[in-house]
């Protein structure tokens, strides 16, 4: 493990914090990257997941904060990975380690999950610090994932469903509960510029598309965003950032879905052969 990521990991472990934006939505802040438990402790209702398992140091605090919520004998149903990038992931082991449970992740997204396959290099030519120091990310691999069931049912999750949104990443997905219109947009759109590290640790709200250093098709991470906005969702919660609610998030992503398309066009005009 790289010294600068043993930075990010101190960082995130010492500013960690907890919030509970709906009654059965519990959000883990670990400053550069957010996890999420879904249950319901008021309503009894025991049957909980864990959605994403942020970076290394991470897995401690959701074990920890799992068994503070729900008890010791509590065990989660499953844990449900938007998709695979190591601050997503990173906490996976201590997660197993303490339960045998079921990881889900879009069949595309599997075989990076693996190593099957590998993501692309990171662009450390991007814009902000943490772009520069995205080569010194590592790579974190997991064994015997599930594939997530084809038609949108999210297992353990019968009031939410999942949609394909790629683009940062072959398989990555959202979460969408209709009843209340509350979205997980993963790493769909940010609500801070995750390449800026005075960004990250300050969480200073700019709505952004994916992080543009581990983001290889723009086209297509444009068109996730749209099918989220197309939602009209109530109450966004990014997995860096802070959540975005009422007409402030869709005024945000409209701007978002302007600024993407001329920044396309630009990026069109520039390959365009000069005469």
């Amino acid at each position: 493990m790289s010294f600068v990521y043993n930075i990010i990991n101190g960082l995130s472990k010492l500013t960690a914090s907890y919030k509970q934006p709906y009654p059965d939505i519990h959000m883990l802040d670990f400053r550069i990257v957010n996890s999420f438990i879904i249950g319901n402790v008021q309503m009894r209702k025991y049957d909980w997941v864990i959605v994403d398992a942020g970076i290394d140091s991470s897995g401690r605090m959701i074990v920890r904060t799992g068994e503070k919520l729900f008890g010791t004998i509590g065990v989660p149903k499953a844990v449900i990975l938007t998709h695979g990038h190591f601050d997503h992931i990173g906490g996976i082991e201590k997660i197993l380690s303490r339960w045998n449970v079921p990881v889900y992740a879009h069949p595309d997204e599997i075989p990076y999950l693996t190593g099957e396959k590998r993501y692309p290099e990171p662009k450390p030519d991007s814009d902000g610090l943490v772009a520069k120091l995205s080569p010194y990310f590592p790579e974190r691999f997991i064994e015997n994932i599930v594939p997530l069931p084809p038609d949108g049912y999210v297992p353990f999750m019968p009031e939410w469903r999942w949609i394909h949104t790629p683009g940062h990443t072959a398989g990555h997905i959202a979460l969408y509960r209709e009843s209340d219109g509350v979205l997980f947009a993963g790493d769909t759109f940010t609500t801070l510029k995750q390449e800026s590290l005075f960004s990250v640790i300050t969480k200073k709200e700019q709505i952004s598309g994916p992080p543009a250093y581990l983001t290889p098709d723009w086209e297509k991470s444009r068109e996730s965003i749209q099918t989220l906005r197309d939602l009209n969702p109530k109450y966004a919660l990014p997995s860096h950032g802070k959540p975005l609610e009422g007409i402030s998030l869709l005024k945000h992503l409209d701007l978002l879905l302007i600024n993407l398309r001329e920044t396309a066009a630009a990026d069109q005009y520039e390959e365009q052969p000069r005469a």
